[in-house]
């Protein structure tokens, strides 16, 4: 990889990582189209772990508004969710793939616009979370399902248990592509060189939180989702 390459991915997951650590999810929505449109191999696996680093030090900062039970519904769901995600990228080409993550990103944006709000209850967190370990095996964008359920909380409760969700899904996606073949050795050496980056978000995120309220950074994170995922499928098709 080259080091004009490295950089662009770097800048994007550092942005991404604040955008995580700020609303409770964006990682993939952010940085997934950029590091497809960069080096589609790195995906998944470099970004769910850069995001375990992002959603490690959310969990120890928002501990306080933890919610384990309803975490734990969504957990039940994310297990056969996280099995079949790892399957589908088995079974899918990379354009395939490509596409798709595109889909979710923009099927994501759609919902988040239209301000759908399912109530979080045991079935609906419980689905959230198996369409969020599908989604966040596979494509590395598993936070639109979740956001949706948990969007009417206040944002420290959203992140706190949002990224409790994501620390231990991703940990689970982990040990589902490691099973499949697609975490591998040059996979976890880009990673290991993009946690600067994402510490780099992190420490950002505390000064951004200050400023910027939850409606503002969800309108950044669906115009640079938007614009990411249109530029895939650009690419992609052309």
């Amino acid at each position: 990889m080259s080091v004009v390459a490295f950089a662009v991915i770097a800048v994007a997951v550092c942005m991404a990582s604040c955008m995580q650590a700020s609303i409770g999810f964006g990682m993939g929505m952010l940085a997934a189209p950029v590091v497809a449109l960069v080096d589609p191999a790195l995906l998944p696996g470099t970004l769910i772990m850069s995001a375990t680093v992002v959603t490690l030090m959310v969990v120890v900062r928002e501990r306080e508004g933890l919610d384990l039970r309803g975490t734990g519904w969504a957990l039940v769901g994310r297990v056969p969710g996280t099995i079949a995600g790892a399957l589908l990228l088995v079974w899918l080409p990379e354009r395939g793939l490509a596409l798709l993550l595109a889909a979710v990103v923009l099927g994501g944006v759609v919902l988040a616009s239209l301000g759908w709000q399912p109530a979080p209850m045991r079935r609906n967190l419980a689905t959230a979370g198996a369409a969020s370990g599908l989604l966040g095996t596979a494509t590395s964008i598993g936070g639109p399902p979740m956001a949706l359920v948990l969007s009417g909380a206040e944002n420290a409760t959203v992140r706190s248990n949002l990224s409790a969700f994501f620390l231990v899904g991703s940990i689970m996606s982990m040990g589902a592509l490691a099973a499949t073949g697609n975490l591998h050795r040059d996979i976890a050496g880009v990673f290991v060189a993009l946690i600067p980056a994402v510490v780099l978000g992190y420490v950002a995120s505390r000064y951004v939180n200050r400023h910027l309220d939850k409606n503002r950074l969800r309108i950044v994170s669906i115009v640079v989702s938007t614009l990411g995922a249109v530029l895939l499928i650009a690419q992609q098709l052309l």
